[in-house]
């Protein structure tokens, strides 16, 4: 009988492990409980601790964050998208003056006009607009992408992804079961206002730098009459495109900003009871961002689409050239 005892636990160690592996996830009754966020990786544990820690003395690249002492492609990537956004955040700012501040100021597109040409040897130099534009748009976006992926990776690996079980459950026709487990990482308003406003940046790109270029061959004698121009001959679509823009630009860099300066509260901060203190605190937080990005929204607003657009057209040789661009996108 012992013989017999010892041949049968390792066909039965085996079907346990077996039947283990293959079986398929039930669903949580109160899956919401096991929504949040699971303790971070090592390596990602190892990112987020104090400066202090690692900072050592004799070490110059320590400070820097080159060091290469346990950090991981998220921490490089993290600074990459918050570095880019302080470089084009320099180039907003001058932008909004030259757009916004300037007409609002002398209430006339013609004397504004200069400020503009003279902003342009700042960023719009062979060596400048790459170095103050494209590059931080690029970097910022990609290295953004990637940390998400990264994210569903490290999210895979926390639940198992390799496993039959995981398998089963991503191709699981059950809500419930998809419900209980997040393999990407939350989609924040800030990302998708990001997303939105790349497209309406490169949008606004192609009408006012690349699209002179192919049209007429120059794109210096695009400026606020340019604008103004376009807004004479068909008022609705520039009226959209760049309400939309200023709205949605402003609030994605005035929430992002808020965000590195670590002032954002969090995205369930509404849900907070037990503590009426931390609520009062985060709900005001909440209300100066917003103030925040309606304050300049409406700065934008008062001189882009209050001065600007109302100019009306330009006339002259001027106009026959915007005419001819315009007409290119049968606007």
């Amino acid at each position: 009988m012992a013989s017999d005892h010892r041949t049968l636990n390792p066909k039965a160690s085996q079907e346990t492990l077996i039947s283990l592996l293959q079986l398929d996830p039930s669903p949580i009754d109160n899956a919401s409980l096991y929504e949040k966020d699971l303790p971070p990786l090592p390596e990602e544990d190892q990112e987020s601790s104090s400066y202090s820690t690692r900072h050592t003395p004799t070490s110059s690249t320590s400070a820097l964050g080159l060091s290469g002492s346990g950090h991981g492609p998220i921490y490089y990537l993290s600074r990459i998208q918050r570095y880019s956004s302080y470089t084009f955040s320099f180039f907003a700012g001058l932008h909004v003056a030259n757009t916004a501040v300037f007409p609002l100021v002398y209430q006339s597109v013609p004397y504004s006009e200069p400020f503009l040409l003279m902003a342009r040897e700042l960023y719009q130099t062979p060596f400048t607009e790459p170095l103050l534009v494209a590059l931080p748009v690029v970097a910022h976006v990609t290295s953004g992408i990637a940390i998400r992926l990264l994210r569903r990776r490290q999210n895979l690996k926390r639940y198992g992804g390799e496993t039959p079980g995981m398998w089963a459950l991503h191709h699981s026709k059950s809500p419930h079961q998809k419900h209980s487990i997040k393999i990407w990482p939350p989609l924040t308003y800030i990302s998708v206002s990001g997303y939105i406003f790349v497209g309406l940046l490169a949008s606004h790109v192609g009408m006012n730098r690349i699209l002179p270029l192919v049209v007429d061959g120059d794109s210096s004698n695009i400026g606020l009459q340019f604008v103004s121009h376009g807004f004479a001959r068909h008022p609705l679509p520039p009226w959209i495109a760049y309400s939309l823009l200023l709205s949605v630009g402003v609030g994605h860099m005035v929430w992002g900003w808020a965000k590195w300066l670590n002032l954002t509260p969090p995205a369930n901060w509404k849900k907070i009871t037990f503590d009426k203190q931390l609520r009062k605190r985060r709900r005001r937080a909440w209300w100066g961002i917003q103030a925040v990005s309606l304050s300049l929204a409406a700065l934008w607003a008062a001189g882009g689409l209050g001065i600007v657009a109302r100019a009306g057209p330009a006339e002259g040789w001027l106009a026959t050239v915007y005419d001819n661009i315009y007409v290119a996108v049968g606007h």
